[in-house]
């Protein structure tokens, strides 16, 4: 049977039992207002370890829009139903004073991959991220932590910290889970009005085309100029970027000769989407 658990002291004591047993332990961090996406990162958890954590917390520190944070979906009840149906161990929804005590004065800070994209329009974010994720992952001291490709940002920039601290857990990264028609599962595509639900996965589309043209050897400057085109044709407002970078440490790239990915961020009515794939 699922716990609910909101201090760290109960849940280290829970996790040693667990690993005085010779358990392996999986933890997957969301912020809640859970979705498809994240139910197949908590299936990957239970296929790969013994026992599985899921964090519940809407990090204040990784956002720079006051005015989002109000608006992100918070759905505690509805969240645990679900994790109790797939055989979570634990759902650990610590508060913010919890993970944030008073005089907390510590930020991680991953250089080079976190700079671009996001790192430029959300000054601030992954400073957040990093921190609370190197924080969770000392509360939970999992083994494998699991993350969606759809943030691939986010995952290259928690690969390298776990990486540089030499923190003895493994980051899987799992494919993104998208609608029937293409749109990327978000918590945020509940605030998508009906058009704008229904023109929002052009830009799936549209990074599928440009990712086929690129494959065929096309120039990279006109493909990402006229995909730029066509998302803003296709009904949406503001398009934050679209570009081609390295997979791993997201420099700009020229070709396709090497591993590289296409990643775009889009506003359309008020949401702002993010979506990615391999070239």
């Amino acid at each position: 049977m699922m716990q609910i658990l909101r201090t760290v002291a109960e849940l280290r004591t829970r996790v040693r039992g667990w690993k005085a047993d010779g358990r392996q332990v999986g933890v997957v961090p969301t912020m809640g207002a859970l979705h498809e996406g994240h139910l197949s990162l908590v299936r990957a958890a239970k296929r790969g370890c013994d026992r599985v954590i899921v964090t519940v917390f809407v990090n204040p520190a990784q956002f720079n829009n006051p005015e989002d944070l109000a608006k992100y979906p918070r759905t505690e009840a509805a969240d645990a139903a679900l994790l109790a149906e797939e055989g979570v161990d634990v759902l650990f929804a610590p508060g913010p004073d919890e993970v944030y005590p008073a005089g907390f004065a510590s930020q991680v800070i991953v250089s080079g991959v976190s700079a671009p994209l996001e790192g430029e329009r959300r000054p601030g974010h992954f400073e957040g991220v990093a921190t609370v994720v190197t924080k969770l992952f000392g509360m939970t001291q999992a083994d494998r932590a699991y993350f969606g490709q759809k943030d691939w940002q986010q995952l290259q920039v928690v690969k390298r910290l776990v990486a540089d601290l030499n923190i003895p857990v493994e980051v899987v990264g799992c494919e993104t889970i998208r609608e029937p028609d293409g749109l990327a599962m978000s918590s945020r595509n509940v605030r998508l009005d009906p058009l704008s639900r229904a023109q929002a996965p052009a830009l799936h589309r549209i990074l599928q085309k440009a990712a086929q043209a690129l494959r065929g050897g096309a120039e990279v400057a006109p493909v990402l100029a006229q995909a730029v085109a066509e998302v803003k044709q296709a009904g949406f407002s503001e398009v934050d970027y679209l570009e081609l970078r390295t997979a791993a440490m997201l420099e700009p790239a020229t070709s396709v000769a090497q591993p590289a990915r296409l990643l775009a961020a889009a506003t359309i009515g008020d949401v702002r989407l993010i979506d990615n794939i391999p070239v």
